[in-house]
Formats: structure tokens, sequence, C-alpha cells
């Protein structure tokens, strides 16, 4: 009883601490510590301090994470984005909601490159969602679209949080990027489907040119820099300022109106299937190992940024490079510390015996085992609410894991599910941080880009109940890697 009372009163400090807007990285290790020298005292405490940030990094394995995010940082930088969106507007813009659905295609393309939900949110606001107010898309209704599809960064491979959930189980990192695919095309497939639907009626006007958007979308901005009405709420992440400082502005792609299908930048599209070719299929062939895959992957992305802007002079391509690695070193150092932060709070927790004591009392109850894990599934999405993303995935997997296991379920089906529903709680209010990303981007107020996104979760939810019955949707093509792998 007293170390129920304990825990209980941890992870009040650690809300409280959150409250208090001190980072997550910080508000873990603090809360973990604490519970640490009450459970088990000081002496315990400090080794644990002292070896844990150690032990959670120093990880060969970790090294495919840093080589991810440069990978998608060179990709932004390289104008990816940029093309896939010209390419997908120009073969849909003619239908109702064409805009919407281009934007869908675009961040399910560029997630292929990037790994990352912000960077792709980030990336996405820039260019699509001033096209889309310019014709006559709702606020509400353009950047709900780019914040609920920048989530399919962390479900299309090369997700972070696939590889991350493998490193922490020990599932096969190719297998895991493998689960992702078809779940993400589902999920941008229902995207498209409610804006063909329904989210196209929501758009009251198609006479104002994109110049007048321009104008007004400055404007806008200007109101937020000043302190307006439109100011978004502050975004407190080296990963978020990263995002926002290398997405590139909606310039370049007004250029690309009126090009004829033969004079589209088809460049983009190229580079693109190189670099996803480089990663799923080195890695599914055996050629490269999946470090290899990522390593080999960011340095072409570092070849493409360079042949880009070859003609740019020295300057502009060594600033180009030079961003790309600092934000490469911004976003990295936030996933080491969160890391750091969450194995310390997590040690507490197995400390406390939390994990065994759920596994026990679950396995006592007289309910069906996939009632189990849907009920343990489903305490992702209020934790959404409260922590960052990352976060949750690194609290709850020795919580969940092992009793999956207990009960007979597939690690490989479980971590998709997992990652899905941490997807749903990027964003889901207060936290929601791919709607910060978007607002921050935009100017819009985050209030407004969770209304947006509130209706888009309807195909969220009907995709992730799809994939929770029918594991074989999931497990399809890891099955081929598996048999590959042997």
């Amino acid at each position: 009883m007293l170390v129920t009372i304990i825990v209980l009163a941890i992870v009040a400090l650690l809300i409280l601490l959150l409250m208090a807007r001190m980072p997550v990285a910080l508000s873990l290790g603090l809360s973990g510590a604490v519970g640490l020298a009450v459970l088990q005292g000081t002496t315990y405490t400090t080794n644990v301090l002292g070896s844990v940030p150690f032990s959670a990094t120093a990880s060969f394995s970790l090294t495919i994470i840093p080589m991810f995010i440069l990978m998608g940082m060179l990709a932004m930088r390289a104008r990816i984005a940029e093309h896939v969106f010209a390419i997908a507007n120009h073969f849909v813009s003619r239908f109702p909601g064409g805009l919407g659905v281009a934007t869908v295609m675009a961040c399910a393309g560029f997630s292929a490159v990037s790994g990352s939900s912000i960077g792709t949110a980030a990336t996405m606001s820039k260019l699509s969602v001033g096209e889309m107010r310019a014709y006559g898309y709702p606020a509400a209704l353009a950047t709900g679209i780019v914040a609920i599809a920048g989530t399919l960064g962390v479900i299309i491979p090369p997700s972070t949080f696939l590889v991350l959930y493998a490193i922490m189980t020990g599932e096969s990192v190719a297998q895991m990027l493998a689960a992702g695919i078809i779940p993400g095309l589902l999920t941008a497939a229902g995207y498209i489907t409610y804006i063909l639907i329904l989210g196209h009626r929501q758009i009251v006007r198609n006479d104002v040119g994109l110049a007048d958007v321009v104008v007004e979308a400055r404007a806008a901005a200007a109101t937020a820099a000043r302190g307006g009405a439109g100011e978004p709420a502050p975004v407190h992440s080296a990963s978020v300022d990263a995002a926002l400082h290398a997405a590139p502005t909606t310039g370049v792609v007004r250029q690309s109106y009126g090009l004829t299908a033969r004079t589209l930048p088809w460049r983009g599209l190229v580079r693109l299937g190189v670099i996803f070719l480089i990663i799923l299929g080195g890695m599914f062939s055996g050629v490269f190992t999946s470090t290899e895959s990522a390593a080999i992957a960011a340095f072409v992305a570092l070849l493409i940024l360079l042949w880009e802007f070859r003609r740019a002079g020295v300057a502009s391509l060594w600033s180009n490079v030079k961003g790309a690695l600092l934000d490469t070193a911004q976003t990295t150092s936030m996933v080491f510390m969160i890391l750091v932060g969450s194995s310390i709070f997590s040690t507490f927790l197995i400390a406390a015996h939390v994990p065994d004591t759920i596994t026990t009392w679950i396995a006592g109850l007289d309910i069906p085992p996939l009632l189990t894990i849907g009920l343990l599934l489903l305490l992702l999405l209020p934790l959404g609410t409260a922590l960052d993303e990352i976060s949750v995935l690194i609290i709850t997997i020795p919580i969940i894991y092992p009793v999956a296991m207990e009960l007979g379920f597939d690690g490989v089906w479980l971590g998709l599910m997992i990652v899905k529903l941490t997807a749903i709680g990027m964003v889901t209010p207060p936290v929601g941080m791919t709607c910060f990303v978007v607002s921050g981007a935009t100017g819009v107020p985050t209030e407004t880009v969770f209304r947006g996104v509130l209706p888009l979760m309807s195909m969220d939810i009907i995709v992730s109940a799809v994939l929770f019955f029918v594991p074989a949707i999931v497990l399809w093509l890891p099955s081929l890697v598996a048999q590959t792998a042997g």
C-alpha cells in the first residue's frame, strides 16, 4: 500500500512539473530520482543517476536515430518536399479538395525520407497552407490537414519511433519499419477520403488569387509578431525550432503553377525514391544493416543537397549544410535527453514493481486477452494529452510489452499499434506538438488548428480499429522481410 502511495505521489509530481513548464526530460528525470530516493535511498539513487545516462544512450544501435534525423534535415533543405508537393498538386488539384489531397500525398512522400512528424508538419505548413487558404480553405481545415498528415512521419518508414521501439524491445528494426508501410498508406487514404467526401464542402470561395492570400498571410504573421490575437502558444522544443528554421517558404512552390507534366520537377520524386530504396531495399535485401542503411541514406541526401545548390555559390551551399548539421544536433540532443530522463523514470517504475504488479493484476482478470491489450493501448491516448510522444513511448513500452508477450501477441504488431496511437496523441490537445508546430509556422491560433484536426481524427480511429482487429494487415510485409532474412 505504501509503494502504491509513493508511485501516485511521484506521478502527481511529474504532472506538476510539466504544468510548471519544466522541460520534459528534466521533469521525468527529477521525478524519477525523487521516487528512487524515497524507495531505495540516496546511495542507490546516485548510482542510478551515474549509470543510467550512459547505459541508456551508449548503444551503437542508437546511432540510427541521428542518421535518420540528419537525412531528414538534409532532405528538407534539398527541396524534395517542394517538388513532391508540386507534382501531387498538378495531378489532383482539379478534384474537389484537390489541394488538401495533394498536401496529404506530399506529407506521405516526404515522410518516407524525413522520418519526422515535426519536420514534415513544419515543411508542409510553409508550402501548402497559404495555397489552400488562397483557394477558399478555412484556416481550421487547411492547418488541420497539415497537422494530422504530418503524423504520417512517425508511421511511414524511416520512423524514429518505430526504430526506438525496436531497439527497446529487441524486435527486428527492418520488420518494424516494414510494418509501418501499409498502415501509413491506409491512414493517408483515410485522410484523402475525408477531404474528398466531407472536407471539400467547407471550401467557401475560389475566386481569390494566390497573391491575395500571401498578403493576408503576411498581415496575420505581422499581427502575431506584435502579440495580436492570432499569436500561437509558444513551443519550447529544440526539434520544433530546428524544423521551423529549416522549412522553406511558399515562394518556390508558386513558381510550379502553370507547369506541364513534362516540365514538373520530377527530380524530386526520383530523389525521394532513391533514398527510400536505399533505406528499405538495402535492409530487406540484406545488403545493408539498418544502421548502415540510415548512414548511406544520409550521405545520399547530402549529395542531393550539394547538387541542388551547386549553382547557388559556396556561401549558400555551406549555409544549408551547416544549418542541417546544427538542426540535427539540436533535435538529436533533445531526443537523447528525453531518453535519459525517461530511462530514469522507468527505473523508478521497475524499482516500484509497477510492470510486474500490472502484469499480475491483468493476468488475474477474467477478460479476453484482446480486450486486455485494447484497454492498455487506449491508455496511451490520455497520456498523450499530458506528455510528449517520445516520453509516452519510453515509459509505456516496459509496461505494455511484457503483458502482451505474456498473453501471446506479436511484438511487431504491438509496436505498430503503440506508435499509431502515439501519433494520434501528437494532435490531441492540450500538448499536441504537431499542432503547435503548424501554428508557429503559419501564425494561425493553436485552438484553430486543434479544431481542424478533430474531424480528421475520426479516420485515425477507424484505421486504428481495422489494424487492431486485423493484425494480418500489419504483419504481411514484416513476414516477407523475415523470410528474406531467413
